[in-house]
């Protein structure tokens, strides 16, 4: 592991509840300046894996490393330069959102004035400073949340389902903060069961099931199929017969009204067109099969939701 890159590593981390195992020999790393999505069905041991990492709750075995040092024994050096938002935020519904900043930075032991300045600007909520937190609505206070847990100017970010609950407008309103805090070089990672969301705004993502990873790597790669081309030609019938008559092709279908999805005999897509075209069916369309990420969930999860 790379420490100068690397902000959290879980090493063979695992954990039971008794007879139950919620994380299971979980490794992964998250790199500096990246959105790291978490992704898993309810139960899949998203929250427990987040816990630990914060210090909350102790490993079975494994253990967890923040910023190069172990949680279990540098937990009052690292655990200052995160920024977690676990559950919804429990915020003082009679104050403004200035004032809840205020009050949430005293705890802190205190931050200058400009620093609250230029969180309510961040989050977009300058111009709503000054009203009641009872008449934000969820996709404010989430913001207000997260300037909360930006008080005191945290390298990495931990957040537990930031869009859970809210609305297209304050789900996108999420999404642009969350870019935002990349290009100011901040590391976010994010528990969530909201697959496009993580789609549009994710560099990498892990995937658990039942407590194991099931998959770890960059969201455009999750999405490729399995070496499967999607084609378009003059005559679909004919194209597929000869496809299908073929040893490499027996897989080949149809896809919608156009379309037909079929396998390349050497895994290139410049070797299929060559084949087609040598066969009388050159493609109009050609390109490699993208797969629906919800599928693609649903297929490493077992269907689970």
């Amino acid at each position: 592991m790379n420490s100068a890159t690397t902000v959290l590593a879980t090493h063979d981390l695992t954990k039971r509840f008794g007879p139950r195992l919620a994380v299971d020999s979980l490794t992964l790393e998250v790199k500096r300046g990246e959105i790291f999505g978490f992704l898993g069905p309810n139960g899949a041991g998203k929250t427990t894996t987040m816990r630990m990492a914060l210090g909350l709750i102790r490993p079975t075995s494994g253990w967890v490393e923040v910023f190069g040092e172990n949680v279990a024994h540098a937990a009052g050096r690292v655990l200052p330069q995160v920024g977690p938002l676990v559950e919804t935020p429990a915020l003082y519904s009679h104050l403004s959102g200035r004032d809840n900043l205020r009050v949430f930075a005293a705890e802190l032991g205190g931050v200058e004035s400009r620093r609250i300045d230029q969180l309510l600007e961040l989050t977009d909520l300058s111009a709503r400073q000054k009203s009641r937190v009872s008449t934000f609505s969820l996709g404010m206070r989430q913001r207000l949340g997260l300037a909360v847990a930006l008080l005191h100017d945290p390298q990495l970010l931990m957040l537990d389902e930031p869009a859970n609950g809210l609305d297209p407008a304050g789900i996108k309103e999420t999404r642009a903060l969350l870019r935002r805090l990349r290009e100011e070089g901040k590391t976010v990672f994010i528990s969530s069961h909201v697959l496009g969301e993580v789609e549009r705004v994710c560099d990498r993502v892990a995937i658990l099931r039942q407590g194991r990873l099931a998959y770890l790597g960059e969201i455009g790669q999750l999405r490729k199929g399995p070496g499967n081309f999607r084609l378009e030609v003059a005559d679909r019938e004919g194209a597929l017969s000869w496809l299908t008559s073929q040893s490499w092709g027996a897989s080949a279908a149809l896809e919608g009204e156009l379309a037909i999805v079929a396998p390349s005999p050497t895994g290139r897509g410049s070797d299929l067109n060559l084949q087609l075209c040598q066969a009388g069916f050159p493609p109009e369309n050609f390109s490699p099969q993208q797969r629906d990420l919800e599928e693609v969930f649903l297929d490493l999860t077992g269907g689970e939701q």
